[in-house]
């Protein structure tokens, strides 16, 4: 019998290959999103060290010009985190999107497989029907001829 021929291969390959580089893109926002995340905390940190910093000094006393420069850097670290935030909500957006694509993919890419998997069932079912029919005409056929021969 002819060796196993699946009409769709190429088609599956072409799907694995979608499907792993959806993967891809996938996994490199998740690592965008937890060096956000990473940057986030930091800035974070450094917004509440400068905020105690600050505080200790007024205590003590300061001069207006220094008073100034820490409520504009703390503005600033306030603005940095907000955009950061605001950024992480778009990567985390991007990423739900490229999650339901890999899912997407992932089905497109099984129901493919299933089928193959169908397919090479029923083919090992007709090889294994035409090696019995072959077995069951050649006992046959050797029957017959000890019948004739003796």
């Amino acid at each position: 019998m002819k060796k196993f021929f699946f009409s769709l291969d190429t088609v599956l390959r072409y799907k694995e290959q979608i499907l792993d580089n959806l993967k891809g893109e996938h996994a490199r926002i998740l690592q965008k999103i937890r060096i956000c995340e990473q940057e986030i905390e930091a800035l974070e940190q450094e917004r509440m060290e400068c905020g105690r910093e600050f505080g200790r000094k007024r205590e003590r006393g300061m001069a207006i010009n220094d008073i100034r420069t820490y409520e504009n850097y703390l503005e600033a670290l306030r603005i940095k985190i907000l955009q950061k935030n605001r950024l992480l909500e778009q990567l985390m957006d991007e990423e739900e999107k490229k999650r339901e694509q890999v899912v997407e993919a992932k089905k497109e890419t099984s129901s493919i497989e299933k089928l193959k998997e169908r397919k090479i069932a029923e083919y090992d079912k007709q090889v294994q029907k035409e090696e019995e029919q072959f077995i069951e005409e050649f006992v046959v056929t050797k029957n017959a001829l000890a019948k004739i021969s003796g």
